[in-house]
């Protein structure tokens, strides 16, 4: 397998997946900034354009985030970060789809149509006139999560998966990008800080 990967929030979610499984995969980098990713050769790749994406051994390619973690849990099982039983893995798809659509797509047109905008609008269609609405519905919806991790380690119960993970790549991208984690959110807060502690102690020495 090959990991084709870049900046921003979705390729970090693979790579922080792979991080958890203790997984090292051959990795490309490709230059999204530069727009290499619109040219040819990685288009015959993922024709949607957009990083990251996993080459297979077969020599075939998937694409999207989810789609992605989905595969590598079943050919890494261990630890699982979707779920052992059938139970487990619609809860953690029932939050990771919740977080997505509800978070991490306005967090993100949030950006794409503001700060993002000189970047993104000869490549996408913008809403600029949108942007803080986007904001708005992303952190409308934080607060929501926020309300729901009373008692709660982390987001699926107690277990750590792919929900928490797509999570804290999004909030960490938000911190960037003038979309910080409101401090009023204390119990999202204390969740960033035990991911924080789990990412630390994979960090390379």
């Amino acid at each position: 397998m090959k990991f084709y990967t870049s900046v921003g929030p979705n390729p970090a979610v693979v790579a922080m997946f792979l991080a958890e499984k203790g997984v090292e995969l051959p990795t490309e980098k490709v230059d999204l900034m530069a727009g290499e990713n619109r040219q040819a050769p990685y288009l015959a790749k993922n024709p949607a354009g957009q990083l990251p994406c996993l080459e297979l051994d077969d020599g075939s390619y998937l694409s999207e985030i989810l789609p992605i973690c989905e595969y590598l849990d079943e050919k890494f099982p261990t630890p699982p970060l979707i779920g052992s039983t059938a139970e487990e893995r619609a809860q953690t798809r029932m939050w990771v789809r919740r977080i997505d659509l509800n978070i991490c797509e306005p967090m993100g047109a949030g950006f794409r149509f503001a700060e993002g905008l000189p970047l993104f609008q000869s490549r996408i269609r913008c809403i600029p006139q949108a942007a803080d609405d986007f904001k708005a519905l992303a952190r409308e919806k934080l607060t929501w999560l926020d309300g729901l991790m009373t008692g709660k380690t982390w987001i699926a119960g107690d277990r750590f998966t792919l929900a928490d993970i797509l999570l804290f790549c999004f909030l960490q991208f938000g911190a960037q990008v003038g979309q910080p984690l409101a401090p009023e959110n204390k119990n999202l807060t204390a969740w960033m800080e035990r991911v924080k502690a789990r990412t630390a102690e994979k960090a390379p020495a």
